[in-house]
């Protein structure tokens, strides 16, 4: 068969089959981690960031330009980690030139590639070779010289080539990589997306339907009894919906949203009103949701709806102890200026909102936050100015994609990359004053802070010069590690012990989840006999991953 062109259902089938694909090497992606800790999330945020794209996709219809621009806009909000931000670059550049098209030929697919090549370097401020923005480029430019006979298939084939032959040059170019035996996460994760789909885009739409894959998020479960037949709905609910607007009921170019976002702001608060093209984006709350829905319907229908009590949402704060009810309660009044920060763990993140952050979203290694999550706490903080924390480098990306998406706010990411310079960072944080002089004295004030962690290594490995043995612990700074231990408390000390603690004022240590009270309590004690002269506070982190994360100041 010589396929030719691809409308909106082929290219739906082909997002499918990508998505399964990568859902079948998810784990696999995940374990070509570098560093020799449980800390892999590349597949999981490729997935999630792709998945959501392809679901979008199989909702809109047959024609390519809707299909297309549904399937960018879900990656764009479903983007996690630095790999999920490049991947819905690509598919953005990728399905821009299928805007208004009935059907794509392969020409229209090359130029697709080069504008994805294209977006995918723009979204890195300093793009590193070696890794999934290599394999594209290579693939996209040898399938362009390259391809023979015309048809699509051949095209996806001779690319499909190339993506693998680079992903393998991958140890080349990044010594990283070479160091720990693996080729490029990222880079693997993209060659499965195409390789899903070409098999769907020769094997047609049953294929598709035998392997469609769909990536929702689990609710956690509601405690029914927090608002029952006696309570008094105090807050109203969170009203979230998009809107396709239809021809038949108003005029789609001309339409007002500032007459709509009026009428919001008459019947809720915290109201969030925009229009991209014929869909508008609704945030309000509110005690009557019916109504607002049944006005809003007069322009369209929508495509999404999402509306939560939030007395009870209230209810379970007060139960967690996690200081949202002052939130909630405060949710109409606009502040001058909001903080947001990212965190794992209920300690840490009480932590956080103890020094003044109003915002935290879960995240961090391992289970990075989405575009959607970050702009989600952006619309809670409801300050004309919002400072963002990411608190790790692979969240970064993902903050600034969603404060460029946002434009109910001036939100500014601060690159702050461990938990210790956000920690640093937030607690000698001035609030007042202009946003240039306030990032500036962010960054100065953590200019010589130092994050040391352990971890439990998952897997045997030499790297800088000591050797890993799988089931040790592990401390390091950064990507150098320095200390090997099958005890967590020595590996510890070791640690420390190298990075002349003693230099600094405070040594800040949050344990980990799965640390002892025991193993919490004599640390504890051998660094207050070890560092006399230096202040050490212990906190209950309750963090993943990380057994022990000490930040030094």
């Amino acid at each position: 068969m010589q396929i030719q062109t691809i409308g909106g259902k082929e290219f739906a089938c082909m997002l499918s089959g990508g998505a399964f694909k990568l859902a079948a090497y998810r784990q696999d992606i995940n374990d070509l981690n570098v560093f020799p800790i449980p800390d892999g999330d590349t597949g999981d945020n490729m997935l999630m960031t792709f998945g959501s794209g392809a679901d979008a996709a199989k909702k809109a219809g047959n024609n390519l330009g809707a299909v297309s621009k549904a399937a960018a806009e879900g990656m764009l909000l479903g983007a996690r980690g630095n790999s999920g931000v490049i991947l819905s670059r690509i598919f953005a550049g990728i399905t821009s030139e299928f805007s208004g098209l009935e059907s794509a030929s392969i020409d229209d697919v090359k130029r697709g590639m080069k504008t994805g090549v294209a977006k995918a370097y723009g979204a890195v401020s300093n793009p590193v070779e070696g890794t999934i923005l290599t394999v594209f480029k290579d693939a996209v430019n040898y399938a362009d010289d390259n391809a023979s006979g015309g048809s699509l298939e051949e095209y996806f084939r001779t690319l499909l080539d190339e993506m693998g032959r680079s992903l393998d040059r991958t140890p080349e170019l990044l010594p990283v990589l070479a160091e720990a035996g693996v080729v490029d996460s990222g880079g693997a994760g993209l060659y499965y997306i195409f390789e899903g789909m070409k098999d769907a885009l020769e094997k047609g739409e049953n294929y598709a339907e035998e392997k469609r894959t769909e990536v929702v998020k689990t609710a956690s479960a509601i405690d029914f009894s927090l608002f029952d037949e006696n309570s008094v709905l105090e807050f109203g609910y969170c009203t979230e919906f998009l809107l396709r607007l239809q021809r038949a009921k108003t005029d789609v170019e001309p339409f007002d949203e500032e007459e709509l976002s009026a009428y919001l702001n008459s019947v809720g608060d915290s109201v969030v009103c925009f229009k991209d093209g014929s869909i508008v984006k609704v945030h309000v709350h509110t005690k009557d949701p019916g109504g607002i829905l049944r006005y809003c319907q007069q322009y369209g229908e929508f495509l999404t709806l999402k509306i939560e009590n939030m007395t009870l949402q209230h209810s379970e704060a007060v139960n967690k102890g996690d200081n949202a009810q002052s939130r909630l309660a405060n949710h109409n009044k606009k502040k001058k200026t909001g903080i947001v920060a990212v965190a794992a763990g209920k300690g840490l993140k009480e932590t956080f909102l103890s020094l003044g952050v109003d915002e935290v979203v879960d995240g961090g290694q391992s289970m990075n936050p989405s575009a959607g999550d970050m702009i989600a706490a952006f619309d809670k903080v409801n300050a004309e100015r919002i400072f963002v924390f990411p608190n790790n480098g692979n969240v970064i990306l993902t903050a600034e994609q969603a404060a460029e998406l946002y434009d109910k706010a001036k939100v500014v990411v601060l690159n702050t990359k461990t938990i210790g310079e956000g920690y640093a960072a937030v607690s000698m944080m001035e609030t007042e004053g202009e946003t240039e002089d306030i990032v500036n004295g962010v960054y100065e004030s953590v200019e010589e802070v130092v994050t040391a962690c352990v971890s439990k290594a998952n897997r045997n490995a030499v790297k800088n010069g000591v050797s890993v043995v799988s089931g040790d612990y592990i401390g390091f700074v950064g990507d150098e590690i320095i200390s090997d231990d099958a005890d967590k408390n020595e590996a510890a000390k070791k640690l420390l012990g190298k990075i002349n603690v003693a230099d600094y004022g405070l040594l800040l240590t949050f344990i980990g989840e799965s640390v002892t009270d025991e193993e919490a309590e004599q640390l504890k004690k051998e660094l207050e006999k070890s560092y006399p002269e230096t202040e050490v506070i212990v906190i209950e982190g309750d963090q993943p991953v990380y057994d022990y994360m000490f930040v030094l100041e």
